[in-house]
């Protein structure tokens, strides 16, 4: 059972990026996935979740109107797709799944989650 994030690397201020969450050893189906990211000396703090029905619920006022999350179940995948990358967008991004059985709900509890990624790491530069 596993959780693989990447795409990172190393964009300018304004580019963009997409990060993908592939599950391995279960289904991504019963679960909803959450992308958080950890910047250098902070916390690390929740971006954005994608429900089992594709709903979209935002953590970071910061990234509303330039990241998107998107699922391909038959592909057993979630996408971040970042754009407007800036300075402050920098951080280690972990994709994590938290099995649930109700289509429409999605929390950014970090102690609730499953099974987390071992992080991809995404630096903009200014």
């Amino acid at each position: 059972v596993q959780l693989q994030a990447s795409g990172g690397g190393l964009v300018r201020h304004g580019d963009s990026l997409r990060l993908s969450c592939t599950a391995s050893g279960f289904n991504l189906d019963h679960y909803l996935i959450g992308w958080f990211r950890q910047a250098p000396g902070q916390e690390r703090e929740g971006v954005i979740c994608i429900s089992r029905n594709s709903g979209t619920s935002y953590y970071a006022d910061s990234v509303k109107g330039r990241f998107t999350i998107s699922r391909d179940n038959t592909k057993n995948t979630v996408y971040l797709q970042m754009s407007g990358l800036r300075p402050d967008d920098t951080a280690v991004y972990y994709c994590a799944a938290e099995k649930t059985r109700f289509d429409y709900y999605c929390a950014g509890v970090e102690t609730n989650y499953d099974y987390w990624g071992q992080g991809t790491q995404v630096t903009v530069s200014s």
